[in-house]
């Protein structure tokens, strides 16, 4: 059985936050060790095979996303964390970092379908791609069907609302919510225009929920598409590529799509850690979509997406995004505007694909990991 197990990782307490070179170095020494490692044998004699693997980076440490075939669930998971104990402990550039999660993440409803269906002609198929595809169906029709009760509503939303102080790069200014302290003046403040305090909290909580989605769905995307040249040859179902420009599906190479990754925990980390100003690159500013379309889908799975989430949504995409020409991505009339000599007099850069991971300026750098061609043959 193939399973994807995801773990979390922590440089030591008090020490620095990683910079860009450091998290190239440790990118590096976690790759090297993992591609030496094939099988596996587990403490009870039990084979494991590791079929493949991804590492993002960021200042606090490192996620990785570790697949292989193993016989249980249990085992994958023991497995992993030897695996990732054993390489920390004997790495001494990384000696002092932990393993703070180590584990196969499955969504609670999905969860409860395998086990129903175990035995039954509604086995979930192992084949990741077939089951991106499934899932991608099911997200597509789950509107018909019943809705949350209003007690799972409330526990889910006083849930989301008390993870709101998670997403700690946002204010709830961002989201709509202002105090008299948040305007010049005084006169121009009035609650009748507010986003309320709790609609503002709901909105903050369901994004920092959302990004385990996103990043584990791109994940998973990266897996169905590891023997594709592209997504738009890939028989599998795509869950996060498939929200990009179609218009350029022929370009979204497993390379691509590790860029994407890479980027994703870059600036999901930022948006969790005090002082997040600006989106650095195209990349971000489409990962930031998906993010807030992920959010949207969460709120009104559990029957939460009302106005007042809704407005503090679109308050938070209004403030945070400086213009919205990567909307013109997904216009394919606008196609090659960008190449038109008049676009440069208009502020309009150039949105190629290998563009996408440039920054906009010096003062908002990307991992090195992107600065790479994205369609680069591998």
């Amino acid at each position: 059985m193939s399973y994807a197990v995801t773990v979390d990782t922590s440089r030591p307490e008090g020490t620095p936050e990683l910079d860009e070179l450091q998290r190239a170095g440790v990118i590096h020494l976690l790759g090297e060790r993992l591609d030496a490692v094939d099988v596996l044998e587990g403490e009870a004699g039990e084979i494991v095979d590791v079929t493949d693997h991804f590492i993002g980076v960021h200042p606090e440490g490192a996620l990785l996303k570790v697949f292989i075939d193993a016989p249980t669930l249990e085992d994958a998971e023991a497995a992993v964390e030897a695996l990732i104990g054993d390489i920390l402990e004997h790495c001494e550039p990384l000696a002092g970092w932990s393993i703070d999660k180590c584990e196969v993440e499955l969504h609670l409803d999905s969860a409860k379908e395998s086990l129903d269906a175990a035995d039954g002609p509604g086995v979930p198929p192992s084949d990741l791609g077939v089951r991106a595809a499934t899932h991608h169906m099911h997200r597509t029709v789950a509107a018909e069907r019943p809705g949350p009760s209003d007690e799972d509503r409330a526990a889910m939303r006083a849930t989301l609302r008390a993870l709101a102080p998670q997403l700690a790069g946002i204010g709830l200014a961002s989201l709509g919510h202002l105090t008299p302290e948040d305007v010049e003046n005084d006169e121009e403040w009035g609650e009748e225009f507010n986003v309320a305090v709790e609609d503002a909290e709901l909105a903050a909580g369901a994004l920092f929920y959302s990004v385990d989605i996103l990043l584990d769905e791109l994940f998973e995307d990266i897996d169905t598409l590891r023997d594709s040249p592209n997504a738009a040859q890939c028989d599998g179902g795509l869950l996060q590529l498939e929200g990009l420009p179609a218009q350029f599906a022929h370009l979204y190479t497993p390379l691509f799509a590790r860029q994407l990754v890479v980027t994703a925990v870059d600036l999901t980390a930022r948006l969790c850690r005090l002082g997040f100003v600006q989106l650095s690159s195209v990349a971000e500013e489409l990962l930031l979509r998906l993010l807030l379309e992920t959010t949207e889908a969460t709120l009104d799975i559990h029957g939460l997406l009302d106005d007042g989430a809704q407005e503090a949504l679109n308050s938070f995409r209004e403030s945070v995004y400086e213009d919205l020409d990567h909307e013109w991505l997904y216009q394919s009339a606008m196609d090659g505007i960008d190449q038109d000599p008049a676009a440069a007099l208009l502020g309009i850069s150039s949105r190629g694909v290998d563009d996408w991971f440039t920054p906009f300026n010096a003062g908002r750098p990307v991992h090195p990991y992107v600065t790479g061609s994205a369609t680069d043959e591998e």
